[in-house]
């Protein structure tokens, strides 16, 4: 059911290491992307999959984690991604495709959802950086969005609104994070 799926399908920020994802299990993700509705059908998405441990080390450094967790510097040795999507878009065939990107990024999500894994949708990252490492042609693609993926090993619960209205994500003692959402009622208008 979808539902569940949505709910399984979290932005989780520590992973078992040690459990590694296949390329084929990333190209099944691209598959999915592949798939998805596209803006006039231009489908300007590119793809770089990432699943070494070199590589994934590196483009960690280049990552920004959890904003909101002004303590918390991001997973730590053990609990950090096995996989990387960073999602291009080729500027030869269209620009500024945040539509498609989202899209995209979201089945993608689902799809590492279905097959057990999590993983978080990284805008704050050092595109110069990024670019170098993976040998991207900056001139032809701009980096997007770039989602870490692993097998989760944190809780992440929906909790309703608070009174004061703070969306401010949180963890508590035991490292369950917490994330507000609002009420169906309050996000309907008419």
């Amino acid at each position: 059911m979808l539902k569940e799926l949505l709910l399984k399908n979290r932005s989780y920020r520590r992973f078992d290491e040690s459990f590694e994802i296949k390329c084929e299990e990333l190209r099944e993700l691209v598959e999915l992307a592949r798939l998805t509705p596209s803006s006039v059908n231009w489908q300007p998405l590119r793809f770089v999959l990432v699943n070494d441990k070199e590589t994934n080390a590196k483009v960690f450094e280049n990552v920004a984690w959890a904003g909101l967790l002004k303590d918390w510097k991001g997973p730590e040795e053990g609990e950090r991604p096995t996989a990387y999507v960073v999602i291009l878009t080729d500027t030869t065939v269209a620009k500024n495709m945040k539509t498609d990107v989202g899209i995209v990024a979201q089945t993608m999500m689902l799809g590492a959802a279905e097959k057990g894994l999590g993983g978080c949708m990284i805008g704050s990252v050092n595109r110069e950086n990024v670019a170098r490492l993976l040998a991207i042609d900056t001139e032809r693609y701009t980096i997007d969005l770039v989602l870490a993926l692993g097998k989760p090993v944190e809780t992440v619960k929906i909790v309703d609104l608070p009174e004061n209205g703070c969306t401010n994500y949180y963890r508590d003692e035991n490292g369950v994070h917490y994330v507000p959402k609002r009420s169906v009622d309050e996000l309907i208008i008419k």
